[in-house]
């Protein structure tokens, strides 16, 4: 049961001397409230920065081919040479772990506006992909579909419009499902429109300013042959691009009679490494924040701890007369570490509660901003974290108490009635 009469007892020692208290209690609310705002700032602008890269799966590589810079089976350096489909498939054989990879390709005209509707044009990048780009450059499907495994099969003559190029080519509000386009001089059948997840990140141009079209066919009727300029693949969580990249390399080399050891012929870029260089930067900022929270919030516990100690100064007598009178000194420790307790705790509890609420009004008037390309992005402080800081507070509040208390029980009944 709780003993009431102990805790009014210890608020009437701590109203006793309301401004000395209020003035103590304000070093933990500071420190508090400022580890809250700094976590929660923190948070948000690794949501604000994540947001920029939204749509773009982390574990991702690309490969494409460039010029040989080592001779090898008769072949002189400096060959140009093109990855080509069977490589692609020869990849999935080998390598399991891929879970998604597709094939580029951009064809470019020397017209004004490749892309024509009616009497509407304009100048669009035109892409050839398979069906699991999107898996690679998630977009956001505004009408229709994308391009599936049937359109590559049987190569159909469709298209996918970006949304800037929709909003050109249409009306506002007319259907383009079913449409044909001319693209580069050729007729596609309009079969969905998308949008990018952001402007910040894309692979050969914004999807907003694309048409996407199968592979097959743009192989077909842009006489393009089986060449691949470059490719990009995802791989399972669990396997790092870094730890399959160099066989994937050496797999590709040897089907093309290229050298080992030339580490020219093929270039390669992994967005694994950029994610992890994001995690690491936010890592080490909020271990950062930690420290200054933290270290703040030491001030205020050691105020805490010295006003305890004036406190057990100005009441040597009334301790003096507790030991008296029968009290041990687990009594007297208890007393002093429950004043502090109380006085850190609810100090703590205040700051943490305005804190929250103040940057959850943060992220209310952010949230409602049109832009969504802000690098500030819905601040908050996790529930794991907030339980972490109210656990701090109370150990803090208990160290506090620690030096006070021991300083309590060195007083001698006698000494302390001898004093007054």
């Amino acid at each position: 049961m709780l003993d009431f009469d102990g805790i009014h007892e210890i608020w009437q020692t701590i109203a006793r001397n309301k401004t000395r208290s209020l003035l103590t209690a304000f070093g933990v609310f500071w420190g508090i409230f400022l580890l809250v705002v700094l976590i929660s700032t923190g948070n948000g602008f690794e949501n604000g920065l994540m947001k920029q890269v939204e749509g773009v799966t982390p574990n991702t590589g690309f490969f494409f081919a460039s010029q040989t810079s080592e001779p090898y089976k008769g072949y002189q350096k400096g060959r140009s040479w093109t990855m080509q489909m069977a490589d692609l498939e020869a990849i999935r054989e080998a390598f399991p772990c891929i879970k998604a990879i597709s094939p580029e390709a951009s064809v470019w005209s020397s017209e004004d506006k490749n892309v024509i509707y009616g009497s509407r044009g304009g100048s669009f990048t035109v892409k050839g992909v398979l069906p699991e780009y999107n898996e690679i450059e998630k977009s956001k499907i505004i009408k229709g579909r994308f391009i599936n495994a049937t359109d590559i099969a049987t190569n159909r003559k469709v298209c996918l419009l970006g949304r800037k190029v929709y909003t050109t080519m249409f009306e506002k509000g007319e259907n383009p499902i079913g449409k044909m386009v001319k693209v580069n001089g050729i007729y596609f059948q309009v079969v969905g429109v998308a949008r990018s997840y952001t402007d910040n990140v894309n692979i050969n141009g914004s999807i907003d300013e694309s048409v996407i079209l199968p592979f097959t066919t743009m192989q077909q009727v842009f006489a393009l042959g089986d060449k691949i300029g470059f490719f990009a693949f995802v791989a399972d969580d669990d396997t790092p691009i870094s730890s399959i990249g160099d066989d994937m390399k050496q797999l590709i080399k040897q089907r093309h009679d290229i050298s080992p050891t030339d580490n020219e012929a093929i270039q390669s870029f992994d967005l694994s490494e950029i994610f992890k260089a994001f995690k690491g930067l936010f890592f080490g900022i909020h271990i950062l924040i930690w420290i200054v929270g933290l270290g703040t919030l030491m001030s205020g516990i050691i105020g805490v701890s010295n006003i305890m100690l004036v406190t057990v100064k100005e009441r040597t007598r009334e301790i003096g007369v507790r030991r008296a009178i029968g009290a041990k000194p687990k009594n007297i420790i208890s007393q002093v570490l429950s004043e502090s307790l109380l006085l850190t705790t609810l100090a703590g509890l205040v700051g943490l509660c305005i804190g929250v609420g103040i940057m959850a009004v943060v992220a209310m008037v952010t949230s409602n901003m049109p832009s969504d390309n802000m690098m500030f992005q819905d601040p908050n402080m996790s529930f794991k974290a907030a339980v972490a800081a109210t656990i701090i507070v109370i150990i803090s509040g208990l160290v506090a108490g620690v030096l006070p208390a021991w300083r309590a029980i060195q007083i001698k009944a006698i000494d302390a009635i001898r004093e007054e």
